[in-house]
């Protein structure tokens, strides 16, 4: 019986995006006597670092297995305004780009895929299938995407946007541990995204929260994509207990959402279009 997950290997042959099933058939391998990493205590494979964009108050993320020849890299949220910084880091780790993805299309901050894409050539970009935006390969439920002998599970978590998904380290022995949720815009540090634009939706949110991120272990470290009062790192646990909105029922939570009472997001009509072309807006619209 073939298995449910779906693979994104390094190596295996890349498929543009034009290709009608994109990655349905890699068939990568998942090597288990690999040796176990860990983002608390390190033991030499796991490289992560959680970088920050001050203006759009943006996490972006570094991973990458040091322990494989390569050392392939992947980039989780990446902004345009760093890319720079985040290439001249990897470089100074002396580690292979090999992915730039994003957990949703931004309204906030242009993404850099685009950019990292055109300074170091091979670099492949990801987004949801949901999402509708343009990329290089497209993930849907279930997908794993490995860089070396580590990956990340695609969980869909829809509710801030049509497309959101988390990207969550897996299970086992030779994974980091505790594991790791990159939750986007879904579930903030005691908090959540809104649900006002970009097709959102309260009720749906608050079931994904509780059925995709809360049914992880209570341990599993929670990474968003942003936060505002100086958080770098929850925990689901302490999200369970503490999250001043998602620990409501279901009623209440909808009608906190429906009186936040937001102002419009001031970067929307410039980080959606080009979002939904990977971060190259400009560059399209002059060759067209």
């Amino acid at each position: 019986m073939l298995s449910k997950f779906r693979f994104l290997q390094f190596s295996a042959t890349l498929f543009s995006s034009a290709s009608s099933r994109q990655i349905a058939t890699f068939s990568a391998k998942f090597r288990p006597q690999m040796e176990m990493g860990s983002a608390t205590n390190n033991n030499g494979k796991l490289v992560f670092r959680q970088l920050f964009e001050k203006d759009s108050s943006t996490y972006t993320y570094l991973l990458a297995d040091a322990s494989h020849p390569d050392k392939p890299a992947l980039l989780v949220d990446p902004v345009d305004k760093t890319v720079d910084r985040d290439l001249s880091l990897v470089k100074e780790l002396g580690l292979k780009l090999m992915y730039a993805i994003n957990t949703h299309v931004h309204a906030d901050h242009v993404t850099g895929t685009g950019l990292l894409k055109s300074k170091a050539p091979g670099v492949k970009s990801i987004i949801s299938k949901a999402s509708k935006a343009k990329a290089d390969l497209f993930v849907e439920p279930g997908d794993r995407i490995c860089f070396g002998d580590l990956f990340l599970e695609v969980r869909a978590t829809p509710g801030h946007t049509l497309g959101c998904v988390t990207y969550v380290t897996e299970d086992g022995p030779d994974q980091p541990q505790p594991r790791m949720a990159f939750t986007g815009d879904a579930l903030l540090i005691r908090g959540c995204g809104r649900t006002d634009f970009q097709g959102g939706s309260s009720e749906q949110l608050y079931n994904v929260c509780s059925k995709q991120i809360f049914t992880l272990p209570k341990d599993t470290l929670v990474y968003p994509a942003h936060d505002y009062k100086g958080f770098s790192v929850s925990t689901v646990g302490e999200e369970m207990m503490y999250n001043p909105r998602l620990t409501k029922d279901e009623e209440t939570f909808k009608n906190i959402m429906a009186n936040l009472n937001l102002s419009y997001p001031k970067m929307i009509d410039i980080a959606v279009p080009a979002n939904m072309v990977c971060g190259l807006q400009d560059v399209e619209s002059k060759a067209s």
